[in-house]
């Protein structure tokens, strides 16, 4: 199982809702796609992040399916010029 975390710093705070809601259309539109999390940040510290996302993926094969998936690329399009920083973190598992 891979676990795929992303974290957003958005450039204009009143996208966030619009962000969180287009990331969570993604459920169950694209099938190497197992599992989606996807929430706003409540903590608002200097080094808090906007916006996290959790997928959970079968293995490296369908993560990859996952990130040239259409419906991915849609939502990369929109996304990818509104926000300001952003962090991964892929890892097989969560102990």
């Amino acid at each position: 199982m891979i676990n795929h975390v992303v974290m957003f710093k958005m450039a204009d705070p009143d996208e966030i809702g619009e962000a969180v809601e287009r990331i969570g259309a993604m459920a169950g539109r694209i099938p190497t796609l197992n599992s989606i999390h996807v929430g706003r940040d409540i903590n608002r510290g200097p080094a808090a992040f906007d916006v996290v996302l959790v997928t959970e993926h079968d293995d490296e094969d369908a993560l990859k399916g996952y990130a040239t998936h259409p419906v991915h690329l849609e939502l990369l399009e929109w996304l990818k010029p509104r926000w300001t920083e952003r962090a991964v973190v892929d890892t097989a598992e969560f102990v």
